[in-house]
């Protein structure tokens, strides 16, 4: 048997503490192997307590606190180099909505149940590294690949609101999106449908015509308990020369709505015809109001609403 001194102890246990204060308080046998940690001293350990076996080959240090997070990372040490969180899980730790920390979701290639201990594991053949990341020292799937999973398990809204927020936050972009969905979303895939469906809706390639654009509006001052504008009302100056066409209007009020797409795939000229056709009907004392594509969204329409709200109070 090898004897181990009192200070290569101390140097054992100083070593493993730092690992596990960098990954929530855990520490795996792989780490103690590359230590040169011995079964002895290992089973030393846990038999005294300083060390909680929680899975086969992943550890705690006594006294670490249990949470959520240090759950999702032991069931991912615990399944092995291929495992990482996912879907709801991954939801939470990127900070989007559909998640959840009621459970812990990972993706593996294979687990011998599918559920238990509140644990709820997805088996997938293959996870390809683009489609991985780290996040708090957590194998994660990607923010694209976690919307992709998250279309099979929520619904409707709450992907279009996880969309947002990866957008709104830069952690995606339209472009990597679509990229997911072309390369992972096939006929029969569970949630492929959904997300083609709502990055369809609003691809900035695709400017909505000017019967779509009132429509959009209408929907949403109906939809609010709004009075019935006027469409593709007419604007002139007071020697009734035209000044603009805009897509909506209270004309008693002087104000206009206008739907704005996405301007960087516009054009700078079309941006400026825009502004200085906007600044015009402006100076003859109407209120423009803008709309883009998340406020034509019933769910997220508050704030033009309020605007709107504001302005006929005015």
């Amino acid at each position: 048997m090898r004897v181990v001194t009192r200070d290569v102890h101390d140097r054992f246990d100083q070593a493993v503490t730092e690992i596990a204060a960098q990954h929530h308080g855990l520490f795996a046998a792989a780490h103690l192997e590359l230590l040169g940690i011995g079964e002895h001293e290992r089973r030393h350990r846990v038999r005294t307590g300083r060390w909680i076996e929680i899975h086969q080959r992943v550890y705690r240090v006594a006294g670490s606190p249990v949470t959520w997070r240090s759950d999702v990372l032991a069931a991912c040490w615990a399944r092995g180099a291929r495992a990482v969180a996912s879907f709801r899980s991954a939801a939470a730790l990127h900070g989007l909505p559909g998640s959840t920390e009621q459970v812990v979701e990972i993706t593996c290639p294979r687990w011998r149940r599918a559920r238990h201990d509140g644990l709820l594991v997805h088996e997938a053949r293959a996870l390809p590294e683009r489609d991985v990341t780290i996040v708090d020292a957590i194998p994660v799937t990607t923010v694209e690949r976690t919307i992709f999973d998250l279309c099979s398990v929520c619904g409707n809204n709450t992907i279009d609101f996880a969309i947002d927020n990866a957008l709104r936050r830069e952690l995606a972009s339209f472009e990597t999106l679509t990229a997911v969905l072309q390369r992972l979303g096939h006929r029969g895939v569970k949630g492929t449908r959904l997300l083609r469906s709502l990055l369809a809706a609003r691809d900035p390639l695709r400017a909505p015509t000017d019967s779509e654009r009132e429509a959009m509006l209408i929907d949403v001052l109906r939809a609010n308990g709004l009075p019935e504008a006027v469409r593709q009302f007419v604007i002139r100056d007071e020697q009734g020369i035209f000044v603009g066409r805009v897509d909506v209007a209270y004309p008693d009020q002087r104000i206009a709505m206008e739907y704005d797409s996405y301007q960087e795939h516009v054009g700078k000229q079309q941006l400026v015809r825009d502004s200085r056709r906007r600044n015009a009907i402006s100076a003859l004392g109407w209120t423009v109001l803008v709309a883009t594509a998340e406020d034509v969204r019933l769910g997220s329409a508050q704030a033009f609403v309020s605007a709107v709200r504001r302005a006929r109070r005015s």
